[in-house]
């Protein structure tokens, strides 16, 4: 890419993945096409059988034999404008993302949430690519493909064989730049940060560097995973903590007893050794998980402290209830000695 570094995977200058990228070799789709160029074969390799038309004109097919490939029935399919999957059956997420930068044109990065899946984020969903491409190129968007304009091209790209994407935090950026639900972007912004795909100074440096129009909610979403909040009902706790005007307890901190790890609880108030569980069915459903909760919860109160626990459905609907109890613990609370906190990471 010109005016910039493009690097390898696992030399991206920031945050790792959370886990090794682990894609199917495709030498049976390079197979399958037929060419009798070793480099033709390589390519469709690399490019996980697609090739673009000027590729395999390049190669040696006549126009012709493109036609030919593409009839009903043929060997060939028709992805994008230009653009041909070399084999049958549905495309893979990996052969979408990589037709839509041989659409797009050899300066593209592939950003948002299919970005964050192939740094191996859960719970994210890719209705569309997104492609960035420098401010002054001209491909529209086309059917699964959207182009975004940038004058900010990223100055490093992570390469999986032929497929650059962004790093992680222009990955998360880009992906809720524009949202409005607050829902959404906390999904997004703390989900990534939970998941160990990115870190938060990573993401800390990567929003004030983009444009500042429509970026509130993701600002101040940032402020909240910088506070150390992990989910949506974490982040709902917060606020109603907030607009009650009750202490703002850390959240996630690791807690110690003696030096001992002792839990790492949603929300601990040490000046009054209180503690507040989000109990979300997601992740205390099941024998083992509730196994676990019930051992934490008396490992806290073990050691002196308070804990109370609300799902986040008490926390939506029943709001004053849960501050009248919060504060009641508050009132009532005291520190505990022996016990330490460390700051979420």
């Amino acid at each position: 890419m010109a005016g910039s570094e493009r690097c390898r995977l696992g030399d991206t200058g920031g945050a790792q993945p959370r886990q090794a990228r682990r894609f199917v070799r495709p030498a049976e789709q390079a197979e399958r096409m037929q060419l009798d160029d070793r480099a033709g074969r390589k390519l469709l390799e690399r490019q996980r059988g697609v090739i673009s038309r000027s590729q395999a004109l390049s190669l040696g097919v006549t126009p012709s034999g493109v036609r030919h490939r593409l009839q009903p029935g043929g060997r060939w399919q028709l992805l994008l404008p230009g653009v041909y999957l070399t084999v049958t059956g549905q495309p893979t997420r990996q052969q979408r993302d990589m037709a839509a930068l041989l659409y797009a044109g050899p300066v593209s990065a592939i950003t948002g949430p299919s970005a964050l899946l192939s740094w191996g984020m859960t719970g994210v969903q890719a209705r569309h690519v997104d492609v960035l491409v420098p401010h002054g190129c001209h491909p529209a968007s086309q059917q699964f493909v959207r182009i975004r304009r940038t004058r900010r091209m990223p100055a490093q790209i992570a390469f999986d064989r032929a497929i650059g994407y962004v790093l992680p935090a222009r990955a998360v950026a880009d992906s809720v730049r524009g949202m409005t639900e607050l829902g959404d972007v906390r999904a997004i912004v703390a989900g990534a940060v939970q998941q160990r795909v990115c870190t938060i100074d990573l993401l800390a440096a990567e929003v004030p560097a983009g444009p500042v129009s429509h970026t509130a909610v993701l600002r101040a979403v940032l402020a909240e995973v910088v506070a150390g909040v992990r989910s949506g009902p974490e982040a709902d706790l917060r606020t109603l903590i907030m607009r009650a005007r009750l202490p703002v307890p850390l959240f996630n901190c690791s807690l110690r007893l003696n030096r001992a790890f002792l839990a790492r609880p949603d929300a601990y108030w040490p000046q009054y050794g209180v503690v507040v569980e989000v109990d979300s069915w997601q992740w205390h459903s099941g024998p083992e998980a509730w196994a676990q909760t019930l051992q934490r919860h008396n490992r806290l109160e073990a050691a002196g402290l308070r804990v109370l626990h609300f799902s986040p459905r008490q926390i939506r609907t029943e709001p004053g209830d849960v501050v009248s109890q919060i504060a009641a613990a508050l009132a009532h609370g005291r520190p505990v000695a022996g016990i330490t906190a460390q700051a979420a990471d």
